[in-house]
């Protein structure tokens, strides 16, 4: 028998994300609620207890809603793509490259929180560091990134797209989260293994997916050892072994003039640059995706490939 899959939430972007990914898929049924019945409180729980893994793409509150709706069913198994649970020690973090353990750790899990699409690039770049002793707990991480404008959801791609719209929104790039208290700043430090929340700062471009998260750092601040070969080498061992995560060598990165935020656009894999001179006092760690590939609806169908593989 075919192993049931809900996206609950599957007319908003990262649903339909999904199930554009899914769509060829002859190895798993896919329920599905129409949209006009989507307020349907009861068919939405029937539903999410009929499935196998229901997948959650839902704003915060309802994510919980959600998953209270499956009190006592403890046969379905969840993969929430919201903020809710990124943080929480009973749901494992859907990043599964972010360490050896991780892929382990999903396709054992009933309860899978999927990333965030700035932290999957600023935690694929900290982490590893963090584990290699290269980069102190205590450091003053700053985290500075653009998006595209799909990472708003569809609120944001009216305002980006239909110039008639009330709220549209003109600006080629723009900054936003100005107060430093974005949702994702919890998620980067407890999985970047920080002791210090970072400094974010992100913003959105005029381009529909793709991202760029950067993370400069003073060489002069991480200790003798951390040096530009060191810690690319650290993370060029850490991905080792894995076809989603690539760090890119330093000669290709030197010879580069430009990073294109766009280039993984419909993609489901990131790239990661060192950039900076040998010797240098500045190294600029760089995360290339794509917000709605790797950062949200591919990783959360990865997840549920390996959730399916136990």
């Amino acid at each position: 028998m075919k192993p049931k899959i809900f996206i609950d939430g599957e007319h908003g972007t990262t649903g339909l994300q999904i199930r554009t990914r899914m769509a060829d898929r002859r190895d798993v049924e896919l329920l599905s609620i129409p949209e006009a019945e989507r307020r349907n409180a009861a068919l939405r729980e029937d539903l999410l207890n009929s499935a196998d893994i229901a997948i959650l793409c839902l704003p915060d509150d309802a994510a919980k809603e959600a998953v209270g709706m499956l009190s006592g069913n403890n046969k379905v198994r969840i993969i929430d793509t919201s903020t809710a649970h990124r943080v929480d020690p009973d749901w494992a973090y859907g990043f599964a490259e972010m360490d050896k353990a991780q892929p382990a750790k999903i396709r054992a899990a009933r309860l899978v929180a999927n990333p965030g699409c700035y932290p999957t690039g600023a935690i694929g770049l900290l982490r590893p560091l963090r584990a290699a002793g290269l980069l102190p707990a205590g450091y003053p991480v700053t985290v500075n990134a653009v998006s595209g404008y799909t990472g708003g959801g569809k609120q944001m791609i009216a305002q980006m797209e239909d110039p008639a719209n009330p709220d549209a929104i003109s600006s080629p790039h723009f900054l936003y989260g100005l107060p430093l208290k974005h949702k994702h700043v919890p998620e980067m430090t407890t999985h970047g293994l920080l002791n210090r929340a970072p400094l974010f700062s992100p913003s959105v471009g005029r381009f529909p997916q793709g991202m760029i998260v950067q993370v400069p750092l003073f060489a002069g601040d991480l200790g003798e050892d951390a040096t530009l070969e060191k810690l690319h080498a650290a993370l060029a061992d850490h991905y080792a072994g894995q076809n989603i995560v690539t760090v890119v060598p330093l000669a290709e990165s030197a010879a580069m003039p430009r990073v294109d935020a766009v280039e993984l656009a419909g993609k489901d894999t990131m790239k990661l640059f060192v950039f900076g001179t040998p010797g240098g006092a500045h190294i600029n760690l760089v995360a290339l995706l794509d917000n709605l590939g790797k950062g949200a609806s591919g990783a959360a169908v990865q997840n549920m490939d390996l959730m399916l593989s136990a």
